[in-house]
């Protein structure tokens, strides 16, 4: 492994400047206005220590640490090709499906190593569900889009009843009660993504993670989805991707920030610079990269 990253907090800090020098107010107010205050104490679910991860022999991304809290929203920011995706990717498996990746360091996952060889990684990815950048139901109807996932996991339960309260909790089932048998195919581009996240509930997970969920929706579309986070972080951690950084200051309690610098060898490495809560990385960042980028001098 290289070294890790965070030595760059203290060799880049700059001094504190006063809040509407950094951001626009918008987002300074969004940042402060979160859901909640952080907990003083709170029991971290995931914990990444110097993660990098490769593909064949190129390098996407490195010395990535970072905990996570239960029940807390938690953004990933920063310009294309940072390696965000790829660190989310890490936290349920999901770059095993990739034959190249290679993931070093530790991910624990309620202090449990992700990656030990005793862990099985279909048994993660039900735990650890995902809703990816486009909608992509299953070419069947609504109603077996959600039964799928317990199906597939031995449920023994009342089926319509599960079914029910999965498209309940994601703010789905007063639009779509009178026709679950319908293809799924045939609801809108918002509709399909909150069965998506139905889908991803219905197996009963304990975080959801979400690589830019709302980028190919349209704004009434992104509102219900933010405001189905709000609701659904209650019960469930929530790790999101996204390029809106108006979106991270409304949704998140913390936020990362990741930017790609160059190496010797002209490749270029995904790194994390700053990790602190949603209002202080868009009110009064330590790190200049973090100020340029969120005040879009850079990216």
């Amino acid at each position: 492994m290289n070294e890790r990253g965070d030595h760059m907090d203290s060799t880049t800090a700059t001094q504190p400047v006063d809040q509407d020098q950094i951001v626009p107010p918008s987002l300074a107010e969004e940042a402060s206005a979160n859901r909640a205050t952080e907990p003083e104490q709170q029991e971290i679910i995931f914990e990444l220590e110097d993660v990098a991860v490769s593909y064949g022999a190129l390098r996407a991304v490195e010395g990535v640490s970072l905990d996570i809290g239960q029940q807390r929203i938690t953004a990933m920011i920063g310009p294309s090709g940072c390696g965000k995706t790829t660190v989310l990717r890490c936290l349920n498996r999901m770059n095993d499906l990739i034959d190249s990746a290679r993931v070093e360091g530790e991910v624990r996952y309620h202090g449990v190593d992700l990656y030990d060889p005793q862990v099985d990684p279909v048994e993660v990815r039900r735990r650890i569900g995902m809703v990816f950048q486009k909608p992509n139901p299953f070419p069947k109807s609504i109603y077996d889009n959600i039964a799928f996932g317990p199906k597939i996991a031995g449920f023994k339960g009342d089926m319509d009843d599960l079914v029910e309260r999965s498209l309940q909790r994601a703010a789905l089932w007063d639009e779509v009660k009178g026709k679950l048998k319908t293809p799924a195919m045939a609801l809108s581009g918002g509709q399909q993504q909150r069965l998506c996240i139905a889908r991803a509930i219905a197996v009963e997970p304990d975080v959801i993670l979400m690589d830019e969920p709302c980028s190919s929706l349209d704004p009434i579309a992104t509102l219900k989805i933010e405001e189905l986070m709000y609701e659904l972080v209650s019960d469930y951690t929530i790790v999101i991707v996204t390029h809106n950084m108006q979106q991270a200051a409304r949704v998140s309690h913390r936020t990362a920030f990741f930017t790609v610098e160059p190496r010797e060898d002209g490749h270029r490495v995904g790194t994390v610079v700053e990790y602190d809560t949603t209002e202080t990385i868009f009110s009064n960042p330590s790190d200049q990269r973090t100020e340029d980028y969120v005040t879009g001098r850079f990216g």
